[in-house]
């Protein structure tokens, strides 16, 4: 369960509710948090199941592979293998900007004056070498083993949790009704059509819910477990999604927030800077989460193609005394550091979205086959 919302709640929360409550969709943020929470809630149920009947290494990989075949699952496996290298990645290129605004855009200014700046599509203004630094270091976190990172994932969730209930007591005590009023603009200033664009743009604060299924093999009771934790992992998540949102509109007028760091900025402008710095500090823990959660998912899928025959056999080595797959960890941990170094945070999440909706689609599509081969069997079994 802990898994899970270290997989959820990170940078969706603490800049995904910022940016989209001032561009987006302003206070009716919370109204596009409930229609994405739903729509995460009907793709969690297809991998719940799955994770119950199927409990293996590889979540949608593996899902595929068993209901429709190796061709599928080869072309799910490397669109999920993209999907959390990309996720790990957006992650760490807002844990660089978030810090990067607390700290009055100092780390990119340094960066553009000694390290140059470039134009191209897609990319970056400048490398972040603060992003790409932050990845190497959980790569070699996670390469000590499953004990040693599971139990800094939990120090990180603990921490986070921490403080997003002091974000909930802090906000409504300083909470402002007039902040949704027709003065300030009103509740849903941007329309329907900007509470719908800001839904499918907080689907993405829910991706992440996959790494349960991904880990249901080390589960002691994988068919009660895995769909259990599951729910109640996004349900907090969701939970929290929506309290944020609405302490963070009634705290401060939607029009005035700092799209990078919208919470920690909040409480600056009431003039509590002292909770600003715990809100900062909490939300580097919850985007240190992710980001190990993805690093935690990505070598178990290497590894369950690498096991199948589908992928090089060295990355289903795994090393003697930490029980992980070290080369696959090193490998990819090393081209998620690459990507978070030229890739620009926008294009990462758009091609996550893409990413994350292909596996999705296919995981759903796989339920089905899977209950008419059952179906089928029991026929023939009669």
């Amino acid at each position: 369960t802990l898994l899970g919302i270290g997989g959820m709640v990170g940078s969706g929360l603490y800049v995904l509710t910022g940016t989209v409550a001032k561009e987006t969709a302003g206070p009716a943020i919370v109204v596009s948090f409930i229609i994405a929470g739903v729509a995460s809630l009907l793709a969690a149920l297809c991998y719940a199941e799955f994770g119950a009947q199927v409990p293996k290494t590889g979540s949608a990989y593996m899902f595929t592979y068993v209901s429709v075949g190796e061709i599928w699952a080869f072309l799910i496996g490397w669109n999920v293998i993209l999907e959390y290298m990309i996720g790990g990645a957006a992650v760490a290129r807002a844990w660089s900007g978030y810090l990067d605004s607390i700290f009055d855009h100092r780390i990119k200014n340094f960066t553009e004056t000694h390290a140059g700046t470039w134009q191209v599509p897609f990319l970056a203004h400048y490398p972040d070498f603060l992003a790409s630094g932050i990845v190497l270091i959980a790569t070699a976190f996670i390469s000590f083993g499953a004990r040693f990172s599971s139990w800094l994932n939990h120090v990180f969730s603990a921490i986070s949790m921490g403080v997003i209930l002091f974000i909930l007591v802090m906000g409504f005590l300083l909470a402002r009704a007039q902040n949704w009023s027709a003065s300030e603009g009103g509740f849903a200033p941007y329309g329907i059509s900007g509470i719908m664009a800001g839904s499918a743009t907080c689907f993405y604060a829910f991706v992440g819910f996959d790494v349960i299924a991904t880990s249901s093999e080390e589960a002691r009771n994988p068919e009660k477990a895995i769909p259990r934790a599951i729910a109640i992992s996004l349900s907090l998540a969701t939970g929290a999604y929506i309290l944020v949102s609405v302490v963070l509109t009634l705290m401060v007028p939607w029009h005035s927030l700092d799209p990078n760091s919208a919470l920690a900025d909040a409480f600056y402008k009431r003039g509590y800077s002292w909770a600003g710095f715990i809100v900062a500090t909490g939300s580097i823990c919850a985007m240190n989460t992710v980001l190990l959660s993805n690093l935690f998912s990505l070598p178990r899928i290497v590894y369950a193609m690498a096991e199948d025959g589908l992928f090089f056999q060295v990355f289903a080595r795994v090393h003697p005394r930490t029980k992980v797959p070290v080369v696959a960890i090193v490998v990819f941990g090393f081209l998620m550091s690459v990507l978070s170094l030229i890739f620009d945070l926008e294009a990462l999440v758009q091609f996550l979205s893409i990413g994350t909706l292909l596996a999705y689609t296919f995981v759903a599509a796989s339920v089905i086959i899977l209950r008419f081969q059952q179906a089928k069997g029991e026929a023939q079994d009669a």
